[in-house]
């Protein structure tokens, strides 16, 4: 627990300026694609009686939203952040193929688990949990989407030096009331009240402190996107080179 709460106070000490520079550049890691052995194909597997794989979405012990058949036979994490413009990329490029042809025959589970870097990161990844965890997944689409409009909002907020002295509990409900965030998300079907009791939530923040703390421990997981497929990191960053694997391992 001591771990994690310096590394939330680490990541709300940072100012907005060195996210921005952050996002723009280290979020996006490894270049080289893991090696895989060559699996046989792996039947599909039909879903719940009218539903989707998609559709399926349940909140895991380790803090993710899974979605897909909680039984696949390949199980991919995705570590993101939602300031990080590489995993943006991803969720434009790569998603809409991952969700509709992998996860969608039942091959394929994905988990997301939100590698938090910032106080505007933990921010949004708090509103992100503020709804049904059917929502998860589309409303962090919706913070990719409109990323750059997002950071523009926060921008003045992040020159702001009063930001610096809140308390945790005043925090995260001032980001997201004068950074725009709360009005974001209740077009999205968050309602305003209900986005503010969360972001005052302080233990949210912990848990996603926690998660960073967990997974730079077990994956040493250094940037966004990082990918871990049945435990172990691909090294992978884009779509690119991740779809590949996921054929070799047997989606295909």
């Amino acid at each position: 627990m001591t771990r994690a709460r310096n590394r939330l106070a680490l990541l709300l000490a940072l100012p907005l300026a060195f996210t921005l520079s952050l996002g723009l550049g280290a979020c996006g890691k490894k270049d080289d694609a893991a090696s895989v052995a060559d699996a046989a194909p792996l039947a599909a597997v039909a879903p719940p009686a009218g539903k989707a794989w998609a559709d399926v979405v349940t909140q895991t012990p380790e803090g993710g939203y899974l979605m897909g058949n909680p039984n696949a036979p390949l199980k991919l994490i995705e570590y993101g952040s939602l300031t990080c413009p590489h995993c943006a990329e991803f969720s434009e490029k790569g998603l809409p193929t991952l969700r509709d042809t992998y996860v969608a025959s039942g091959r394929v589970s994905l988990e997301f688990r939100n590698f938090v870097r910032d106080k505007y990161d933990t921010t949004m990844a708090m509103l992100t949990r503020c709804s049904s965890p059917d929502a998860f997944y589309g409303l962090t689409e919706q913070v990719y989407a409109n990323q750059k409009d997002i950071f523009a909002g926060l921008e003045a907020l992040g020159k702001d030096p009063s930001i610096a002295t809140l308390s945790e509990d005043k925090l995260f409900p001032v980001i997201g009331a004068r950074g725009g965030l709360v009005d974001f998300f209740a077009a999205r079907g968050v309602a305003k009240d209900q986005a503010l009791q969360c972001l005052a939530n302080t233990k949210t923040a912990t848990t996603l402190a926690e998660g960073v703390q967990k997974a730079t421990d077990q994956y040493q997981i250094t940037g966004t996107p990082s990918f871990i497929l049945n435990g172990r990191n691909l090294d992978v960053a884009t779509w690119e080179q991740l779809e590949p694997i996921l054929k070799r391992a047997g989606a295909r």
